[in-house]
């Protein structure tokens, strides 16, 4: 195992979450077709495929941040719900989650113990 390389939200219109998506990661698609469109989020992979399935809570991919309580904040002032609050989940490490506009799980972590291989 190499480790994660993709999270991929399913949406039911592309052209908006790829808007919400730059904007909520403050990033521009690298890969933008009609069947997907993909960000380079520090070197790991967010992709949206579209998809008008139901959503349900069953899968959960936590994104690093530097100020976990800033970036939940940040989210949901873009327009996304609140899903799980920042909290304490041991020593230093905090977690906590958003649904984006599509009902997708977007979760943070503040994570000072690990490190990216070099």
């Amino acid at each position: 195992m190499l480790g994660l390389r993709t999270t991929i939200y399913k949406v039911d219109d592309l052209a908006k979450a790829k808007d919400w998506y730059a904007k909520a990661f403050e990033t521009e698609p690298y890969f933008d077709e009609s069947f997907y469109i993909g960000f380079n989020i520090q070197g790991y992979e967010l992709g949206l495929q579209p998809d008008d399935s139901v959503k349900g809570d069953n899968t959960l991919s936590y994104w690093g941040v530097e100020d976990i309580n800033e970036e939940y904040k940040r989210l949901i002032n873009l327009g996304a719900t609140k899903h799980e609050k920042p909290m304490n989940v041991g020593g230093e490490l905090m977690v906590c989650s958003v649904k984006d506009p599509w009902d997708n799980i977007i979760g943070l972590i503040y994570n000072p113990y690990f490190k990216l291989p070099e």
